[in-house]
Formats: C-alpha cells, sequence, structure tokens
C-alpha cells in the first residue's frame, strides 16, 4: 500500500530528504511540503522538474499551520519531520499534532539521508543557530588549505529563491552572490569563505552538488546551517556548542543528535558566558559523549574604532536567524558594545512592515535589531527601521558588511569576530591528525 505523506519542512532539509528518499520511491507519494520558519516560502511549488516524472505537477508547498487539513483532505498516512533547531518539546508538540490527526509522525536518521563522497569530508556542526560554527568552518578550511589542500566547503541549503536556478549553486566570487541574488542569510555564509579564497557550493540537489564539490577538492567541508545534521558522511565530526544558551545542547533538535555524534566538541565563547554555564556544557558534553575531545574557545570580538562608543547611543544589528529562531539573548554587536561602554538603543518601537512583523513572532529578540533580509521589500523595511531609529552609532555585527546592500545614514562600525582556541588541544592538531589518517589515505 502506497505510503500518502507529508514533509514538514523549512526550505532546506525537507527537499534533501525528498530527494534522496521519495524522490524514486513508487511505493511513497509525497503530496506537500509544509513551510515554517522563512518568510515567503508558503504557497510555493517545488518544481516538477526537481521532483521528478512521478510528480508531474510538482509539489506544493503549505503552511504548517494547515497540518490537520492535509492530513485530512489528502489522506495523509505519515508526518515526516523534516526541519532544524527546534525544541524537543516543539517537536512533540507537532507529533501530537499529525498522531491526533491520524498520521504516523516519522523523523530520518542521519545515516540514511547522508550521501557518499569520494574525497575524505569534515563535518562542522552545531547545537543550535548562532554557536560560532561559522568562524570554526573558516578556520578549519584554512588550516587545510594552509597544508597544501585543495578545499571546497558545501553549505547546508538555503534556496529560497528560484528552485530550479538553485539546484547547483557554485560561490567563487563576488559576482556570483549578486548574480544569484543571495539573500542576507545566505551572503552571511557563503561571502566569508569566498573572500578568504574557499570555494562554496549550495542550492537543493546535494547528490549533483556532491559530485561537481568533489571534482576540485582535496577535501569536503560540510558547513552545516540551522544546527543540522550532516547531508554527506563525514570522517570527522566536529560540532560546536555555546555556553550562553547552556543546557540547549541537551534540549534541541537535532542539536543533541550532533552532540552524540560529534568525535570533536568546540565549546566556543567561553570568554564571554558565565563560568558556570560554561561548567553545565562541559558536563553535559562528558555526560553525554565521553569519548569526544573537547576544544574550548573564545570568540574574540573587535570593534572598529571602539574609543567612540564610550557613552554612546548606538543600535546593534546582529545575525538575524540566530536572534529569531537561534533564541539568542545576545551576540558579538552586545558584548562589543557594552565592552566599549555604549547604550543600547531599542529599534522596536521605529520598526517598519516585516521587521516590526518580525519582533512580534519573536518577542524575545528585545532591543536588538535582527539582519532580515529575505527579499527586496524586507530590506527595504530594514533599511528604513534603521533610518528611523535615533542613535548616534550602528554597530553592524553580521557576518557580512550592511552598507553594502542597504544605505546606512548613520555613522556606522564594524564588529567582527573569530574562534581562538584556549584549551591545550586545538583545530589545529585535530586537522594535523585528520590529514594523516584520511587525506594522505584517499588523496595518496
Amino acid at each position: 500500500m502506497q505510503q500518502r505523506i507529508v514533509i514538514l519542512g523549512a526550505a532546506g532539509r525537507d527537499f534533501h530528504n525528498f530527494n534522496v528518499c521519495y524522490r524514486e520511491d513508487p511505493w511513497s507519494h509525497v503530496v506537500a511540503f509544509t513551510a515554517t520558519q522563512i518568510p515567503d516560502i508558503a504557497g510555493r511549488n517545488y518544481p516538477k522538474e526537481l521532483a521528478g516524472p512521478l510528480y508531474p505537477d510538482g509539489i506544493p508547498i503549505v503552511p504548517e499551520e494547515e497540518l490537520e487539513r492535509l492530513i485530512r483532505d489528502e489522506k495523509v498516512n505519515v508526518a515526516v519531520f523534516s526541519y532544524s533547531d527546534v525544541s524537543h518539546v516543539k517537536v512533540m508538540n507537532l507529533a501530537s499534532r499529525a498522531l491526533a490527526a491520524g498520521a504516523d509522525f516519522q523523523m530520518l536518521s542521519a545515516e540514511r539521508t547522508m550521501l557518499a563522497a569520494t574525497v575524505p569530508v569534515v563535518s562542522i556542526c552545531a547545537t543550535r543557530t548562532g554557536c560560532g560554527k561559522s568562524p570554526v568552518s573558516r578556520r578549519v578550511a584554512q588550516l587545510l588549505k594552509d597544508m597544501g589542500l585543495k578545499t571546497v566547503a558545501i553549505r547546508h541549503p538555503m534556496p529560497y529563491g528560484n528552485l530550479k536556478k538553485q539546484r547547483v549553486q557554485r560561490f567563487a566570487e563576488a559576482a556570483d552572490l549578486d548574480r544569484e541574488q543571495c539573500t542576507i542569510e545566505e551572503r552571511e555564509e557563503y561571502e566569508p569563505h569566498v573572500q578568504s579564497g574557499t570555494i562554496v557550493y549550495a542550492g537543493v540537489d546535494y547528490a549533483a552538488i556532491v559530485a561537481e564539490a568533489e571534482k576540485e577538492a582535496d577535501v569536503i567541508i560540510w558547513d552545516g546551517g540551522n544546527n543540522d545534521t550532516p547531508f554527506v558522511f563525514p570522517d570527522l565530526e566536529i560540532v560546536v556548542v555555546d555556553p550562553h544558551r547552556a543546557g540547549h545542547e541537551v534540549l534541541y533538535h537535532p542539536g543533541e543528535v550532533n552532540l552524540l555524534r560529534a568525535n570533536v566538541v568546540v565549546i566556543n565563547k567561553v570568554d564571554s558566558a558565565r563560568p558556570e554555564a560554561v561548567e553545565i556544557v562541559r558536563q553535559n558534553v562528558r555526560q553525554r559523549n565521553p569519548k569526544a575531545e573537547v576544544i574550548e574557545a573564545e570568540s574574540l570580538v573587535k570593534v572598529e574604532a571602539a574609543e567612540k562608543l564610550r557613552g554612546a547611543r548606538v543600535l546593534v544589528i546582529e545575525d538575524g536567524p540566530s536572534l529569531t529562531h537561534g533564541e539568542m539573548a545576545l551576540g558579538a554587536g552586545v558584548i562589543g558594545a557594552q565592552r566599549a561602554g555604549a547604550t543600547l538603543v531599542d529599534p522596536r518601537p521605529y520598526a517598519v512592515g516585516s521587521i516590526r512583523d518580525t519582533f512580534v513572532k519573536f518577542p524575545h529578540v528585545g532591543a536588538l535589531l535582527p539582519a532580515m533580509g529575505y527579499s527586496e521589500k524586507q530590506l527595504a523595511d530594514l533599511q528604513e527601521t534603521i533610518r528611523r531609529t535615533p542613535c548616534d552609532f550602528v554597530l553592524i555585527a553580521t557576518p557580512i558588511d550592511l552598507r553594502h546592500l542597504i544605505a546606512i545614514g548613520q555613522p556606522s562600525l564594524r564588529v567582527t569576530y573569530e574562534v581562538v582556541e584556549r584549551s591545550k588541544l586545538t583545530l589545529a592538531e585535530v586537522m594535523r591528525r585528520f590529514v594523516q589518517k584520511e587525506v594522505e589515505v584517499k588523496v595518496g
């Protein structure tokens, strides 16, 4: 009997799970994807060109709020959970809805959904969005390049535009970002890699992406996002945890899966987190995964012209997803502002349009401005919100310089951050051993 399936997703993992597990399976029929977390995804269609011959009309993408209707009207008997960075309680809330509506609730393992590569793979994942995984990924990439290895990053998907055109994306220079009309979130992940000389692949069809990436790589870095599990079988799994959200590493999905799978755990931000919070994370790592090696690191925050900020009123702009579904209470911008003696200005009274809606949807964000830019309209709303907010300086604490995308009238300064190991074990030592064990064997 054919399974009738709805895939609960957020425009990334859901498409990958379909491609790997269901696209060519005649015993499974996916009636719809549901959408959450990312604006403006619902109401679109997963195109027939990507869905394959079993889906001549493509697959509709509908709001997650319609789950019960879908199960009833489409006679769905399996709901497959396929997105990330959600609490265990949230997962079970969705399971309860599906079960009450009459469908089974299913979760696919990392093993079932990972693809094989012909070159060695290092995966770098996290237990929450905003742990500092991206600086770790860039540091590992640089270490490998310093060893003379051609290193290519495959990034967790963010296909928010034309899905047919985004099937396989390759980013090697800044012009590629403009050509692909990347959102702020995409640019924040791709641009720093590209600037440092690392080619990045991303898109929708990861079997095709891996096939292209391995043609020009001695080593692939799986640069995971949204605390998801890897899409490619890794030879080494590095997982980053955040003591600013101590305890979350065992309370969120699939972050806890990453923690349990990790070969190396990086406890980041130990310089700015409370010592007791760092100790909670240490204990959770030891209890959940005693075989993992542990690196402790600080997230070194640098503020441009910090001396100008003492006594100043500042508007802090932080990475959007880290603040919204990552639930971060503060980031590098806040830390930099506090250390410089500045006072934060609350942008909420001045927010307009979709930025105002973001504050309503994510009230925990507080007096910080998330860098939301999933469309031209949202970029315009972000620019107008900044313009209306009275401040002496705007602190841009996002991984990219927003001044390249929007006009900021107030004086503005960048806040940057990088990972610096504090422990005896370092990423350099981990990568040296990895190259000896894996790369020399596979590459020769």
